[in-house]
């Protein structure tokens, strides 16, 4: 039988067969404002009461008291899971943010046995790591073609999707952890975050997004793929509330 990471979230789980298949990559993207930290944080809270499994929480947004402080909100005590040992949370400034970050994640989570990830956010680790990268790493032919004019952009761009590629493979070498890579997109863009890339190389892809509808409803999800099992199609309300997230069920959204 499959092994999975229950998110433990009001109504998603079972979008999914009962959870994420344990040991997968899965990218949560949307635009501002669509509850993707408070999902996140709360997959690591349940992670830790409900199953006693332990995580990792990194963050380029935020301060790790700003964390702290946003769990308080919704009754979940991170402080006291730390001192447990069963979550750890680490707020880098993106100004902070060196060639060796990325590999401190992936050595921290083997040797601390971590069984669940998040990184908030690979838009942001993805644009500022590969500035300490050296064009050498690129190979002319990926750089330009008969038909391209060469610019520093491009070099840019390729760094970053370079980047993208190496980290989640890295990822899927460490054994027994599932990962949520929080990711940003754009209402105006075809693609589904905004490195354009991540979308596929992730074993999963979740999309939340925001309507200025008023009331509970304005947020919705949609799980657009997740490899090593079925999912729904379908998209659904999504609430916060004083207690975290629900996942609704299409038909309660006229009730």
């Amino acid at each position: 039988m499959m092994q999975r990471s229950k998110t433990g979230i009001k109504g998603f789980d079972k979008l999914v067969e009962g959870g994420f298949p344990a040991g997968t990559t899965i990218l949560y993207t949307g635009t501002p404002g669509t509850g993707k930290t408070i999902f996140a944080l709360e997959y690591l809270y349940n992670g830790a009461t409900m199953f006693k499994e332990k995580g990792l929480f990194v963050t380029f947004e935020e301060s790790k008291e700003e964390v702290l402080e946003q769990g308080k909100q919704f009754g979940w005590n991170f402080a006291d899971l730390e001192k447990k040992g069963l979550l750890k949370i680490i707020a880098i400034p993106a100004r902070e943010i060196s060639k060796n970050t990325s590999n401190d994640i992936l050595e921290m989570c083997k040797k601390e046995k971590y069984k669940r990830l998040v990184v908030d956010s690979l838009s942001t680790l993805s644009v500022n790591a590969p500035i300490f990268s050296v064009a050498e790493h690129l190979s002319i032919s990926e750089v330009v073609n008969q038909s391209t004019v060469f610019s520093p952009p491009v070099v840019g761009d390729l760094m970053v999707k370079r980047f993208i590629y190496g980290f989640i493979d890295d990822l899927r070498q460490i054994n027994g952890i599932t990962t949520l890579l929080i990711s940003e997109n754009s209402i105006h863009s075809d693609f589904l975050s905004r490195d354009t890339v991540s979308e596929f190389l992730c074993d999963g892809v979740i999309v939340v997004t925001f309507e200025s509808l008023g009331g509970a409803y304005s947020r919705s999800l949609l799980v657009r793929k997740m490899r090593q099992t079925k999912n729904d199609e379908d998209i659904h309300p999504l609430e916060i509330n004083k207690d975290g997230v629900i996942i609704h069920d299409i038909d309660e959204k006229g009730k």
